[in-house]
């Protein structure tokens, strides 16, 4: 039993250590952004943030983010990490963005009766096109969502992602 246990810790210790590793060798390439939008059906305004970090180029970028929105009776939560590849126009500074990710979709609605709110949780893939200029600007089309209730399918947003000086 006590082998199983060092085991166990020595794996935990490990992954800790690569984990580590590997968020320092990237954090000098991550951007923080913030983002803002409306939805259809319901319609809707988000607002949201989000890090991108930059996985072995600038090509392929890993983007976990966060919206909120409001509106139409409805109060709703994104939580997502998309991975997102980049492909550049020319020489114009602009890049293609696509990209998809799992999100967890988080909504909070009135019920018949006008003093009870419900509550519904769930998951999805959510994808991502749009363009992304090299000075941070980006604007972009999302789909994904919770069919089941009102949580938005289709988002349509603008941002700007402040990124570390590139030597």
């Amino acid at each position: 039993m006590r082998s199983a246990c060092a085991r166990l810790k020595l794996r935990l210790l490990l992954a800790t250590a690569c984990t580590t590793l590997l968020a320092t060798s990237v954090a000098h390439a991550q951007g923080i952004g913030f983002q803002g939008g409306m939805t259809v059906n319901p319609e809707q305004v988000y607002l949201g943030t989000h890090v991108e970090m930059p996985l072995g180029s600038d090509q392929l970028v890993l983007r976990p983010a966060i919206d909120g929105g409001f509106g139409s009776g409805l109060r709703a939560a994104a939580i997502g990490a998309e991975i997102q590849y980049r492909i550049e126009l020319g020489n114009s500074g602009w890049r293609l963005s696509q990209g998809f990710g799992p999100s967890v979709y988080i909504a909070r609605f009135a019920t018949r009766r006008q003093d009870e709110e419900a509550t519904d949780v769930s998951g999805a893939w959510t994808y991502a096109f749009g363009v992304v200029h090299e000075g941070g600007f980006f604007v972009e089309f999302k789909g994904g969502g919770s069919r089941g209730l009102a949580i938005p399918v289709v988002r349509l947003g603008a941002g700007f992602t402040i990124r570390p000086e590139r030597r």
